[in-house]
């Protein structure tokens, strides 16, 4: 058989190989590409790439990847008959620098019988897209503001570091990479070191766990780490992440010393106070105040509502009071009648107001108790309604103090009236200058019970129900009037 023909048979063999392949004869002359290799040159013929070695030094420049200029060309060297292995080169053709590939390279070298070289080959794989990924991925992973570092498995050293480690722990570039994952300890102070450390030999996910990194200037952080494998180049890599939790940790710091003045200050105010769920009103705590005031300890109402502890009179209270918590989230101050431990009832103001405490929500009751303040108010208003009787024994001067004294910041002393007849706004006007149904009656030309009549509309549209309550609130709102009875 004659090299001619072996080398046709040749070119047979290789034209269908996925993998470029370039016969190279020893003189420099390239005398066959197959399809693959022209189109890892963006090629047509072999015209494109040249026929011999320095036309395709003069149309294709080459670089290895870290941008350093290459002194021969692969194809130089095989021609030469050196053996090339796996060399990776950066290639873009002179007249289109646009158009660049990555080739990873090695050479065939037949001999002959007699050991020389008869058949030279320049193998081509073309790896663009997968380092055109890594581009993209070393893009991403310093672009990325999330701390980041990737760790060669196969000597445990570090490759690459990302701005956001460095800002995060003050390290230099130079200070991280190229020291191992225990000279830069970026699993220090883990939780589950064992399991992490056991996972980074094997190769294996790191699960998240809190770490507490150390720092070059002697201090430490907080973070949580995580690690996953990847690969980097063919090379087994683990990518190490980091959340910073130093600003969590102050936040949880200053919380704790928020809730714990709330809890001094709970215990210590002299005022009953209760802390309820809010979605249940169950009871969660209470103040020593409470028990001193209502009688309860927190066996006795802890777990459970005030309604449920017995501390409610009227059910119609609680309900109002309930309702507007719900509404409004907050209840202001209102009075309601509670129940002591021993049966009595005890006049209070109650306010309460939604808050949260550990991340729960939770309803802060005060409970304040004006029962003597009550009291003194009633004895005070009996007296009042007993004198009131005849109003004519006082001055209006003085029957404006006694109206102050009786209904103090009352609503309506504004000068606000209700729409009122002509008539009740005359038998309001004899009321307030202190004559009986009578003499009003005998007054207006009306009998008593037609008097009567207009006085209890009068009555309910004031909201009131004593003859005293309606002279005290005609004397704030301007009656009688100076016509009074016309």
């Amino acid at each position: 058989m004659t090299a001619g023909v072996d080398r046709h048979e040749l070119r047979q063999i290789i034209a269908g190989l996925s993998e470029g392949v370039i016969l190279v004869e020893p003189d420099q002359t390239i005398t066959y590409a197959n399809a693959a290799a022209l189109a890892m040159h963006g090629a047509a013929s072999l015209d494109e790439i040249g026929s011999t070695v320095d036309a395709y030094r003069a149309r294709f420049a080459l670089r290895y990847r870290n941008n350093h200029a290459l002194e021969s060309y692969p194809i130089e060297r095989v021609a030469a008959g050196e053996t090339v292995n796996d060399v990776v080169v950066e290639v873009r053709r002179t007249d289109d620098p646009d158009s660049t590939f990555v080739h990873s390279l090695r050479s065939l070298v037949a001999t002959d019988r007699d050991g020389r070289p008869s058949c030279l080959a320049l193998v081509l794989r073309d790896v663009s897209a997968r380092f055109e990924a890594e581009e993209r991925f070393e893009k991403t992973f310093n672009a990325n503001p999330a701390p980041a570092v990737i760790t060669r498995l196969a000597d445990l050293r570090h490759v690459k570091v990302n701005a956001g480690f460095l800002e995060m722990t003050g390290h230099t570039r130079e200070a991280v990479i190229g020291r191992s994952v225990y000279e830069v300890d970026v699993l220090a102070g883990a939780r589950d070191r064992d399991l992490a450390v056991s996972r980074l030999h094997g190769g294996g996910t790191i699960p998240q766990m809190e770490a507490c990194l150390d720092l070059p200037d002697g201090g430490s952080r907080f973070v949580i780490v995580a690690g996953q494998p990847i690969e980097m180049g063919d090379e087994p890599c683990m990518l190490f992440t980091f959340a910073d939790l130093e600003l969590r940790k102050k936040a949880e710091a200053a919380l704790r010393q928020s809730e714990e003045r709330f809890a001094r200050a709970f215990r210590m105010t002299p005022v009953p106070t209760v802390l309820a769920r809010a979605e249940n009103l169950q009871v969660t705590g209470i103040n020593a105040a409470f028990t001193r005031v209502f009688g309860l300890g927190e066996d006795g109402i802890v777990g459970r509502t005030l309604a449920e502890a017995g501390l409610w009179v009227t059910e119609a209270q609680r309900a109002s009071f309930e309702a507007a918590l719900g509404r409004h989230g907050c209840v202001p101050g209102v009075e309601v009648c509670l129940r002591h431990e021993s049966g009595a009832n005890l006049d209070c103001l109650v306010s309460a107001e939604r808050v949260s405490l550990d991340e729960a929500g939770l309803v802060l009751l005060v409970l304040q108790d004006i029962t003597a303040r009550k009291h003194t108010e009633r004895e005070l208003f009996d007296a009042i309604e007993t004198v009131m009787a005849d109003t004519s024994w006082f001055s209006r001067g003085l029957i404006e103090k006694l109206a102050g004294l009786r209904r103090p910041g009352r609503e309506g002393a504004n000068g606000s009236v209700p729409d009122l007849t002509v008539r009740e706004r005359q038998i309001l006007n004899l009321i307030c200058s202190g004559l009986e149904d009578d003499a009003i009656a005998r007054k207006l030309g009306l009998s008593r019970n037609t008097v009567r009549n207009h006085g209890a509309a009068l009555y309910r549209k004031l909201g009131l129900h004593k003859r005293a309550e309606v002279i005290l609130w005609g004397r704030e709102n301007g009656f009688p009037a100076r016509a009074a009875g016309s």
